[in-house]
């Protein structure tokens, strides 16, 4: 499609909205990972609003899990067009694979560094 018969305007944003629900829902069906993230999330995000004692308490807590999910996302999108590439075993599919897993993981390591920091100042006042 060119430029000029690109959608814009509220067409292009229901496309856009549309597109997002498809991805969550291949998400989901798709990749044991990003349920597994999601239904902590339902634990995690609670909590932190009910932790945190002040709005940017609250969103400290919380944003990080958010950013899992993000990042789980990208990870799937990059070891699905890794996939579609083809079968065959390269070293650079190996390398983004594992990139992508490596950014999940410092992203659940900054959800815990952050959770840390805010409790443990909690138990100083």
């Amino acid at each position: 499609m060119t430029d000029r018969h690109k959608p814009t305007g509220i067409t292009r944003l229901i496309r856009a909205f549309g597109y997002s629900l498809q991805g969550f829902a291949h998400s989901w069906r798709g990749e044991a990972a990003f349920r597994q993230e999601v239904l902590l999330s339902v634990v995690v995000i609670p909590a932190g609003w009910y932790l945190g004692r002040t709005g940017i308490e609250r969103a400290l807590l919380v944003s990080p899990m958010l950013l899992i999910l993000v990042v789980e996302l990208l990870n799937s999108a990059v070891e699905a067009v890794v996939d579609r590439s083809g079968t065959e075993c390269h070293p650079l599919s190996g390398m983004a694979k594992d990139m992508g897993s490596a950014a999940v993981m410092l992203s659940f390591g900054l959800l815990g560094t952050v959770w840390f920091l805010v409790l443990s100042d909690h138990r100083h006042s």
